[in-house]
C-alpha cells in the first residue's frame, strides 16, 4: 500500500487513521490534476486517454459534463481552487449547448457545439439536477436558473406522480418511442434529489428520493434475495429478459448498484431524521449480498450477475469497487459490525493495486491481468465521479451533507 498499515490489532480504523486520510487526499488532488486537462480550445470538455490527452472526435455526452461540475464543485467546497475553470466553463456548457432552446430539456450528445443526439433521458437529466445542486453548495451565481430549469423539466416531463418514479426516455420532441423502465436512472435521481434538498431545504425532494428509494429496496430487493432487478416494463414490473446498452443497461443484475442504493439510503435515512432501524438493516443487506456474490478471488469485483447471484460479466470495472467503498464507508460511521473493516481495507487495498494510476494520476477503469489495466469497454479514463467521491467522502464524518462536511474540514486545501 501507499500508506501506513494501522497496527495489527486492528485498533485505529482507517476512515480514522492519519495515514489513510492522507493517502485519500492525495489520491483527490492527482486525479483532479489529471481531468484538468478535460477543457478544450472550443469551449467544451475533451475526453481523455490514459496519459491525460484529449482523444480524437468524441462526442461529448450529457453526463460527462454534468459529472466534471459535481466532482469540481465538491473539491472547491473541499479547498481546492478549481485551475482549470471547469465549473463556469461546465455550467455555460449546459445552459448554451446542452440545454435545448426550441423543445426544453438537455440534450444527450453535443459536438463542436452541434447536437449529436437529441434524444432526452432521465439518466442524463437527473445528473443536470445533480450538478446544478452541487454548483449552488459551491456557491455558484447561475445555479439557482440551472435547478428551477431542471427541476420544472424532470416534474413535468419524467416524473410519474402515481408510481413515485422517473420514466426513462423521449425524442428530442418528447414522443414516447419506448416503453422501458429503469433502476438506473432512478437511482441516480435520488442522489441528484438528495443533493437538491440538501442544496435548498425543500421537502420534497426528500420525499421523492424516499419514494424511489422505497420503491427499489424495500419493494423489489427485499423480495428478490437482496438483489435489485435493473429492468421493468411500462408498469414498474422487472423485466429479467431485457438486455441493452453492455455498460448501461446489462442483462441481469448488477452489484455495483446495491452499492449505491446502500449509500444512498442511509444517506436518506440520515436526512430524514433517522426513522427508526429498517434502512439501517437493508442498507447491510444490500451489501452484505453483492460483497460475495461479487468478489473475484483475484480481487475486484464483477460487474453483472443473473439472478441468482452468479457471475454473468466478470469485467473488473473500477467503479463498483468506489462505491462498495463509499457503502462501506457509510456502514462503518452508521452501525459497524464485524467484517466492514476487513472489507473496507480489501476494496481499497485492491483499488491501489490495481486500478489506480500512480503514475499520471486517475483511475484505470478496468483491471486486467497480471496486476494491469485492461481496455475492453472504455478507452482512457473516462471519469473521475466514482473514484472522487470515494477519496472524498470518508473523510467526513456523516452520512449525509457531504459537500458542507467538505466545507468545513477542507482537506484538500494547500
Amino acid at each position: 500500500m501507499n500508506h501506513a498499515e494501522p497496527g495489527a490489532d486492528g485498533a485505529i480504523r482507517w476512515l480514522d487513521d492519519p495515514a489513510h486520510r492522507s493517502f485519500l487526499i492525495r489520491d483527490a488532488l492527482r486525479a483532479l490534476d489529471f481531468f484538468d486537462a478535460s477543457p478544450g480550445a472550443d469551449g467544451g470538455f475533451r475526453m481523455l486517454d490514459r496519459d491525460g490527452l484529449p482523444l480524437p472526435d468524441r462526442a461529448l455526452e450529457l453526463h460527462v459534463t454534468t459529472r466534471l461540475i459535481h466532482s469540481y464543485g465538491l473539491a472547491r467546497m473541499a479547498g481546492r481552487p478549481d485551475r482549470a475553470d471547469i465549473i463556469d466553463r461546465g455550467m455555460e456548457l449546459l445552459w448554451r449547448t446542452h440545454r435545448d432552446g426550441r423543445h426544453g430539456g438537455y440534450v444527450w450528445a453535443v459536438r463542436d457545439g452541434d447536437v449529436l443526439e437529441g434524444t432526452k433521458l432521465a439518466y442524463g437529466h437527473v445528473f443536470v439536477m445533480l450538478a446544478a445542486s452541487t454548483a449552488r453548495m459551491a456557491g455558484h451565481p447561475d445555479a439557482d436558473r440551472l435547478l428551477a430549469d431542471i427541476a420544472t423539466v424532470l416534474d413535468d416531463r419524467f416524473w410519474d406522480r402515481e408510481a413515485g418514479l422517473f420514466a426513462d426516455e423521449f425524442t428530442r420532441d418528447w414522443q414516447v418511442f419506448s416503453t422501458y423502465r429503469g433502476m438506473n436512472a432512478n437511482m441516480h435521481g435520488a442522489e441528484a434529489l438528495l443533493a437538491a434538498h440538501e442544496a435548498t431545504g425543500e421537502s420534497e425532494y426528500l420525499h421523492r428520493a424516499g419514494r424511489i428509494l422505497d420503491f427499489f429496496i424495500a419493494g423489489q430487493a427485499a423480495t428478490q434475495d437482496w438483489r435489485i432487478p435493473e429492468h421493468y416494463d411500462a408498469d414498474w414490473r422487472p423485466d429479467h429478459a431485457y438486455a441493452g446498452n453492455p455498460m448501461f443497461r446489462p442483462a441481469g443484475t448488477t452489484p455495483g448498484h446495491s452499492f449505491e442504493m446502500a449509500r444512498l439510503l442511509l444517506q436518506w435515512w440520515d436526512l430524514a431524521g433517522r426513522p427508526g432501524a429498517d434502512a439501517v438493516h437493508q442498507a447491510r443487506r444490500l451489501v452484505e449480498t453483492a460483497l460475495p456474490d461479487a468478489w473475484d478471488s483475484g480481487g475486484g469485483l464483477a460487474y453483472t450477475l443473473d439472478f441468482n447471484g452468479r457471475v454473468s460479466r466478470a469485467d473488473r470495472y473500477w467503479w463498483p469497487v468506489t462505491e462498495a467503498i463509499g457503502a462501506l464507508a457509510a456502514l462503518l460511521k452508521a452501525d459497524p459490525r464485524p467484517g466492514d473493516e476487513d472489507w473496507y481495507r480489501r476494496l481499497w487495498r485492491f483499488a491501489d493495486a490495481a486500478l489506480i494510476d500512480h503514475g499520471r494520476g486517475g483511475w484505470f477503469p478496468e483491471a486486467g491481468t497480471a496486476g494491469r489495466p485492461a481496455s475492453g469497454q472504455f478507452t482512457g479514463k473516462p471519469d473521475i465521479y466514482h473514484a472522487l467521491q470515494a477519496d472524498l467522502f470518508p473523510l467526513v464524518p456523516g452520512l449525509a451533507s457531504h459537500a458542507q462536511e467538505l466545507a468545513r474540514l477542507e482537506p484538500l486545501a494547500g
